[in-house]
């Protein structure tokens, strides 16, 4: 066979497919077997989006984002940062507007609660500068993630995620996972 046969192949099997259009905003990675149902858009607007515009401190462009809430072990914040926990969704930030960014950030961490995913990639950009779009959205990212109390930790990613263009964030179990794991653990106790 040769490579004109495969194309005319190809293109016999690929008659009447329609691309998908691209207007997700959130990629999911891993597949959930026991997804929650989605929340329609009207439902999100309903939840009241906390994450604040006002007085911003910069970060130095040089300085990698790191945070963790107390109580947080140190462990987790160091696999978080290499990059070994299973990444389960991801949201492009990139030469988007503040507000824009603010209103999908929320968005994206709240489906993320309710779909029961914890570890997550925000990419938003690198840089060369204090004052470039990128960083100021990139400090904006980190003021904003320490807002939302689902957030356990995030810290920067590995070079094969993003670098220090993207951040890695692990959410805290929902009140439905810690239930079905207390659940699984306690059959296995008796």
């Amino acid at each position: 066979m040769n490579s004109n046969d495969d194309d005319d192949l190809f293109s016999q099997e690929m008659a009447g497919v329609q691309p998908l259009a691209n207007q997700d905003k959130v990629v999911y990675l891993k597949t959930q077997s026991n997804v929650t149902k989605v929340p329609a858009e009207d439902e999100i607007a309903e939840i009241e989006n906390i994450l604040t515009t006002d007085f911003l401190e910069v970060i130095d462009f040089a300085q990698p984002l790191d945070y963790k809430q107390s109580g947080v072990q140190q462990g987790v914040l160091d696999k978080l940062r290499q990059g070994k926990y299973p990444l389960q969704a991801s949201l492009n930030l990139l030469r988007k507007p503040v507000e824009q960014c603010r209103q999908e950030l929320f968005v994206f961490v709240t489906e993320a609660q309710r779909h029961n995913l914890r570890t997550l990639l925000i990419i938003h950009g690198r840089g060369k500068d204090n004052l470039s779009h990128a960083n100021i959205i990139r400090s904006y990212v980190a003021k904003w993630l320490k807002q939302l109390d689902e957030i356990q930790a995030f810290s920067v990613a590995v070079q094969r995620d993003g670098g220090a263009g993207a951040c890695y964030v692990a959410l805290k179990k929902s009140a439905q996972a810690k239930q079905e794991n207390w659940e699984r653990h306690a059959k296995h106790s008796r």
